[in-house]
């Protein structure tokens, strides 16, 4: 049984390993509300996964310590379980999507656990692991789907009463559902009117159909850029703490998630993972009530593969106004590129790279396409450029 005595024991247990992350104001991420982030991607390991998974490694017997450790894992648990084990002096085997990103893979490898990459997503890694549990005898570390898992995450709200008690509501990201029911549990037993709100991916939103149709459902597939949310399927644990102590899920969009992780960069010197700037999205783009409340985005995660961080923040770019690309018709003349330039440079626009094209199949054969990649302030400002661009007789071709 979960109680919280468990999560202040998981808290006591914690204390010597784990860093109290801080609360941080973020005013511009929404004008409309007091926005605070719970900065778990400054977490050792880069995520608040650590937590779980030690606690519940530190809660075995000496025989399942012996028999060594596995898991499965996107990559934040596996890095966690790993830790855990490791200052325990324990075996641990994890199972990871062969797609994880290469930086979880060597930094899991690096706490000293035995990396075994498996074909396909999350679900089949946890298959993988299953199976060779049953094999080898190894005593296996459930990413979300155990309470003392879910103790070892509740810890986080704890931490938050303690930091912010006038605190109106929490948003939290969810994949499996381990970490939004431990601080749900914990919140809404110590302060039974504050909001939580999750946030899935909507290219995974497997806790949001489960209760729509109020049982666990399995979707056929998932695609994501947040990687550790990209769960087909909820917990049994999982699911029935959501129905009973969380108060709505959302979903987001990668794009959404791009322009968060952009906008903790560039507001907050932050870097966020994928399935960690879920709830900074959510609370940016206005998919849950938060005008004029004290709410905090749980950061959950910043273990974002270098090579995806700079696509994330082109996507990022392109999703906020800051960057926008003009195809444009030109006569093939002298002086009209003299033209275009004058007009980018008088309204602010940096030219990022450009491009000219003398013949294409589309135009005549007099014509010509110029492509111009700009750097910009808002979609108000790239308005502005393509207005007068138009105004001065260029024929912009894309829209």
């Amino acid at each position: 049984m979960l109680t919280l005595d468990k999560i202040y024991h998981a808290r006591h247990v914690l204390k010597q390993v784990i860093r109290e992350t801080e609360v941080i104001k973020a005013p511009k991420i929404n004008p409309k509300a007091n926005v605070y982030l719970k900065t778990e991607n400054l977490q050792i390991t880069g995520s608040f996964k650590v937590r779980g998974a030690y606690y519940k490694i530190s809660q075995l017997s000496d025989e399942e310590k012996a028999h060594g450790v596995i898991a499965c894992s996107a990559g934040n648990h596996a890095q966690g379980v790993a830790l855990a084990a490791t200052k325990n002096g324990i075996k641990s085997i994890i199972c990871l999507p062969d797609g994880a990103p290469i930086s979880k893979v060597e930094a899991t490898k690096g706490y000293g656990a035995e990396v075994c990459l498996v074909e396909g997503v999350y679900d089949d890694a946890y298959n993988r692991a299953i199976q060779l549990r049953d094999e080898k005898g190894y005593t296996f570390i459930h990413p979300f789907d155990d309470e003392n898992v879910i103790a070892g995450q509740g810890t986080i709200g704890l931490e938050l009463i303690d930091q912010l008690p006038e605190l109106d509501a929490v948003v939290v990201p969810v994949g499996g559902g381990g970490l939004i029911s431990g601080v749900a549990f914990a919140l809404k037993s110590l302060k039974p009117d504050i909001k939580i709100y999750g946030v899935q991916a909507s290219g995974a939103p497997s806790m949001v159909e489960s209760l729509a149709e109020n049982k666990i459902k399995c979707l056929d597939s998932v695609a994501t850029i947040a990687d550790g949310i990209k769960v087909k399927e909820p917990g049994e644990h999982t699911f029935e703490f959501c129905k009973k102590y969380v108060d709505e899920i959302v979903t987001v969009t990668d794009d959404e998630v791009s322009s968060a992780i952009l906008a903790l960069i560039e507001q907050h010197k932050l870097i966020a993972e994928g399935a960690g700037a879920v709830s900074v999205a959510a609370v940016m783009f206005d998919k849950i009530p938060v005008e004029g409340k004290n709410v905090v985005c749980l950061v959950s995660g910043g273990n974002i593969d270098v090579t995806i961080l700079s696509r994330v923040i082109k996507r990022g770019l392109l999703k906020s106004g800051r960057s926008d690309t003009l195809t444009i018709q030109l006569e093939d003349k002298p002086g009209q590129l003299k033209g275009v330039s004058e007009i980018l440079a008088n309204l602010g626009g940096n030219v990022v790279s450009i491009h000219h094209e003398r013949a294409s199949e589309d135009s005549d054969i007099t014509d010509c396409l110029l492509r111009i990649v700009l750097e910009t302030r808002n979609f108000e400002h790239i308005a502005t450029i393509r207005q007068a661009l138009t105004e001065a007789g260029f024929n912009i071709v894309n829209k």
